[in-house]
């Protein structure tokens, strides 16, 4: 078995791991929650307190005037560029993944008029699989679903048998929650146009840890959440992606004076503003933007390329100890082998997991729990040490 400290020592991205806030009395040993919620940064911690003395105190009202109007797409944008393989004025930061998801699911049904049919697969993120049963339900929709193995996730040949004419919109995520599952987005969105289907894509398990390419791959529409590999924070906005050329024909359906042409005109009847900015809708969340200033700049330094061969480098070394630790007393791998089908995590089941979260919790180790019966191994790729993976599967071990 590789050392794990000779594993860090030849670590390009081992000095990252310093930016990361760590109180004096932090009795976590091993975080592999990462995939779930990100660490803070130092300089996350700071520029919240700057941003609370100087500009809301110090500049109170004028901070609107100042700056804050433009954050959901200045931010939209850098987020783009940095992690989303998006140009300027496609990505917006505002609401929540589940309220982004329905704005924009419910404008790309509205915008193929005569198709009755949503294409989904079983074992997508419920919320995802929620929000799309309540729009069939507005719409006098059908909801069309491919049964994904939760050990993997899905493939171009079952969209490929299961949309035609009738699909208006196919909805999957980029990377499984479940299994870790990559999917093959430019394929199956080749499938779905070729059928006249619009494509989404909840991007909240891969923003961060997996490169994306969203206008290479021809994506239409996309959301995400910034809390997991984003470190934004408990509950931090999400983002949404329409593409350019869809964005005068589709219309979401939170019509709101952010999202107004001119939103201090406070005239009579709604005039979507032109781009991006007519996907907002309320008062965007300043405060809990903060953050996201702080790992955009780290995560630009360190560039998505190098993130993504720790994380693989993380992930495939979880899998050789769970092989020679955990296998043998009765634990089984469900998640993707193969690097280019695996994401930033790994699932491991066995029936009787989730008695033991609580010891695991009392000896500082925190990994994910999905039912049924599986843990979730989820290490950062910048914030997580390979010596963290060993002690944390350690302690797994000795407990079965």
């Amino acid at each position: 078995m590789t050392d794990p400290a000779a594993l860090d020592a030849a670590d390009p991205l081992a000095a990252y791991r310093d930016r990361f806030l760590t109180p004096p009395d932090f009795d976590v040993v091993s975080y592999l929650d990462g995939n779930s919620l990100g660490r803070p940064l130092v300089a996350t911690a700071a520029l919240m307190a700057s941003f609370i003395e100087k500009q809301w105190a110090g500049r109170l009202i004028r901070g609107w005037t100042d700056e804050w109007m433009e954050w959901p797409l200045t931010l939209g944008d850098r987020l783009g560029s940095v992690a989303l393989g998006a140009a300027a004025d496609q990505v917006v930061v505002a609401d929540s993944t589940t309220v982004l998801l329905y704005k924009l699911a419910r404008a790309a049904v509205d915008a193929r008029p005569g198709r009755r049919k949503v294409l989904l697969d079983t074992d997508n993120f419920p919320t995802d699989r929620y929000v799309l049963e309540g729009i069939a339900a507005e719409r006098g929709l059908e909801l069309s679903w491919i049964t994904t193995d939760p050990a993997a996730g899905i493939e171009p040949a079952q969209v490929a048998d299961a949309v035609d004419e009738d699909t208006a919109l196919v909805l999957f995520s980029h990377v499984a929650y479940r299994s870790g599952w990559l999917a093959d987005v430019a394929g199956i969105n080749r499938i779905a146009h070729a059928a006249g289907a619009l494509t989404m894509w909840d991007l909240s398990h891969s923003a961060g840890s997996v490169p994306i390419r969203l206008d290479e791959w021809g994506v239409d529409l996309a959301v995400g959440c910034t809390y997991k590999y984003l470190n934004g924070g408990p509950g931090a906005p999400a983002f949404a992606y329409l593409r350019a050329d869809l964005q005068g024909e589709l219309r979401q359906p939170i019509q709101g004076w952010m999202g107004h042409r001119a939103s201090f005109e406070m005239g009579p009847g709604y005039e979507p503003a032109k781009g991006a900015r007519a996907l907002l809708s309320g008062t965007p969340p300043i405060l809990a933007m903060v953050p996201l200033h702080a790992n955009l700049d780290m995560l630009a330094a360190a560039g998505i390329e190098a993130v993504r061969e720790k994380s693989l480098a993380l992930t495939t070394y979880a899998l050789s100890l769970a092989d020679e630790w955990l296998v043998p007393r009765g634990v089984a791998v469900v998640s993707p082998r193969d690097p280019a089908r695996r994401g930033g995590h790994v699932t491991l089941r066995r029936p009787g997991f989730e008695s033991l979260l609580e010891p695991l919790w009392d000896r500082g180790v925190i990994p994910d729990y999905r039912r049924p019966d599986g843990l979730r191994i989820g290490p950062a790729p910048l914030s997580t040490s390979f010596a963290e993976v060993h002690r944390g599967l350690s302690v797994l071990r000795d407990l079965l």
